[in-house]
């Protein structure tokens, strides 16, 4: 098979001299191609089959035990001028990144398969959707892909046809498992020529460059330069009992919840009373100003890469139907039955995640950032709309992170250049999903910090370019489900009662609510939360939204502190908003939102 775009052609051509596989294989993405890969991985050990009976078309795929999270020290942003990458990238010259990847790509593929993967980025019809091919040595790549994308024959005839209209149909990937040496793995971005290189890793994001690299570091880029935001954001609508939905969009940094968020459960009494949620997307939002002012919103993804510990029928029974067929795991444990098991899910592991017999010696039996990945489809709450070419409209932008204290439940920035503030300024402890120490504060701006393919001083004033003049903008939120109370235990049950913050948020933007005005922003006045039927008493909701006016004042200085570190680029107005801030702080009365 090849290719009738001569340029996508030349490029496989050149990799393959470069790379020299034994054979080429395009994919078509159909089931057959599916199926003879999963056959191909079961018989060289590159997957493991998972109890049929139990879980159907499941199967475990165990990494290089280091090759299990995003490298953010090996992944670079080369762009011609240091400066437009920014102090939050990593920066190599385009020249000599391309010559360094290019001397480890060498002979690479010898005795391997070459796959050409076309993909595409979003409903395959949409005019928010954008396409790439990734060139990859990995079968495990393919399948995931297959599942994380629209991949195949639509996608490559759309690259087809717009690569007759322009030089840049396409986003060109390169990756190669390589030796899986940590010494030698890089992930480089391209993104004046809308390409990556990515080598020595078959993990998540390093390896499925749809993901992270195309749609979120590359597709900022693009974003910036055409007029739409690509953020780092799930989708989610939530439909009242009159059968009206409001989407939302919402950023956290990894395992901070946005799973859970993306496919909750409404408690029983809202169920009772007719309250449903939609599933449009779990982890990336492509968002586009419509011919109404409005943001309109495509999910780029067609599966979840999901983290699978915490993942259990208390937290996310969602979740957990939605992988009980015909998916992927990676890195988790497995039962004495060949079912896959982590931390939280009942009974008990046989094998630990690397394959030996489990010994709590040895650590948690799965990896904390062990994954499944599976089709958005098998989602129960996975909504039509997801398939909408136009996207859906956004009415309210939600941020968050995990603070233990400090940052209220809830509360509503003043207005769109407040709100970038705020999403500027989002901290959270770190997690398992990236290398490094856990549970230190990390300042992560709209929880892009490891996503931007750019300077964070130009992201933030992309941002405020919205507010236009007839620009019908989302409100924009910032929430906290992990305060917690001088016992050191969650003040917030979280899970299926977030639906009660986003309901106020919800009446907030219907002009519904009047709210409490505070320094830092507007919070839920008394009566305004809905807490029937919940275990929490009036001393607890009072800290919930508690606004520590001398703790803010503290951390207004260290967020003007973190925004100085963007030197000249960081807009003027963002520095200007947080001294209104600031001011408000030092000079109006301590505030609590509600009174016990």
């Amino acid at each position: 098979m090849a290719s009738k775009l001569a340029a996508l052609q030349r490029w496989v051509d050149e990799v393959a001299a470069l790379t020299r596989p034994t054979r080429i294989h395009w994919c078509d993405g159909s089931d057959a191609e599916y199926q003879a890969l999963v056959q191909q991985m079961l018989q060289t050990g590159d997957l493991v089959e998972l109890n049929q009976q139990t879980h159907p078309g499941c199967y475990l795929h165990r990494s290089s035990p280091s090759d299990v999270a995003r490298v953010e020290h090996l992944t670079f942003v080369c762009t011609k001028e240091h400066e437009d990458a920014g102090p939050n990238n990593h920066w190599m010259d385009p020249a000599e990144a391309h010559a360094k990847m290019d001397g480890l790509f060498a002979d690479c593929m010898e005795g391997r398969t070459l796959y050409v993967i076309p993909y595409c980025m979003g409903p395959i019809d949409s005019p928010l959707a954008r396409c790439g091919v990734e060139i990859t040595d990995s079968p495990y790549v393919v399948a995931n892909m297959r599942t994380m994308t629209r991949m195949g024959a639509a996608a490559l005839a759309r690259i087809e046809r717009e690569g007759l209209l322009s030089n840049d149909s396409f986003v060109k990937g390169l990756h190669s498992i390589g030796e899986l040496d940590p010494e030698r793995r890089f992930i480089m971005h391209f993104p004046e020529d809308l390409s990556i290189k990515s080598y020595g890793s078959g993990y998540g994001g390093n390896a499925l460059l749809g993901k992270k690299c195309h749609a979120l570091r590359i597709a900022s880029w693009q974003a910036r330069s055409e007029g739409w935001l690509a953020e780092h954001m799930l989708i989610v609508g939530i439909e009242n009992p009159q059968g009206q939905t409001h989407y939302v969009a919402a950023a956290f940094p990894s395992a901070c919840g946005k799973t859970n968020l993306a496919m909750l459960i409404p408690p029983d009494g809202y169920r009772r009373d007719g309250w449903k949620v939609w599933t449009v997307g779990d982890d990336i939002c492509w968002m586009r100003p419509g011919a109404d002012g409005r943001l309109y919103a495509i999910n780029p993804e067609a599966g979840f890469f999901g983290v699978a510990p915490g993942t259990s029928a208390g937290s996310n029974p969602n979740a957990l139907a939605s992988i009980a067929r015909d998916t992927i795991f990676t890195n988790v444990a497995v039962t004495a039955d060949n079912q896959p098991w982590w931390e939280g899910l009942p009974g008990e592991p046989a094998l630990d995640w690397q394959g030996r017999a489990y010994d709590p010696a040895n650590g948690p039996a799965a990896h904390p950032n062990a994954r499944f990945t599976v089709s958005a489809k098998q989602c129960p709450t996975w909504s039509p709309k997801a398939e909408d070419a136009q996207g859906v409209p956004i009415s309210a932008i939600v941020f968050g992170g995990r603070r233990p204290s400090l940052v209220p439940l809830v509360f509503e920035a003043r207005d769109w250049a407040h709100g970038v503030l705020v999403g500027g300024a989002m901290g959270s402890e770190t997690t398992a999903a990236a290398t490094g120490a856990v549970g230190v504060l990390r300042r992560d701006s709209m929880a892009m910090k490891p996503f931007c393919g750019y300077h964070y001083g130009d992201y933030f004033q992309h941002w405020l370019s919205f507010d236009q003049p007839g620009a019908q903008l989302p409100k924009i939120f910032h929430v906290n489900w992990f305060r917690k109370g001088k016992d050191g235990k969650f003040l917030w049950p979280g899970f299926g009662d977030n639906l009660r913050v986003l309901e106020w948020m919800i009446a907030r933007v219907e002009g519904k609510a009047a709210g409490v005005d505070t320094p830092i922003g507007t919070l839920p006045a008394q009566g305004e939360l809905r807490t029937d039927g919940l275990a929490l008493d009036g001393a607890a909701l009072d800290e919930l939204l508690h606004v520590d006016q001398a703790g803010w004042q503290a951390e207004a200085a260290a967020i003007g502190d973190y925004l100085r570190e963007f030197g000249q680029r960081m807009p003027q107005r963002l520095h200007d908003e947080l001294q209104r801030v600031a001011s408000a702080l030092a000079g109006g009365p301590r505030v609590s939102a509600v009174a016990s």
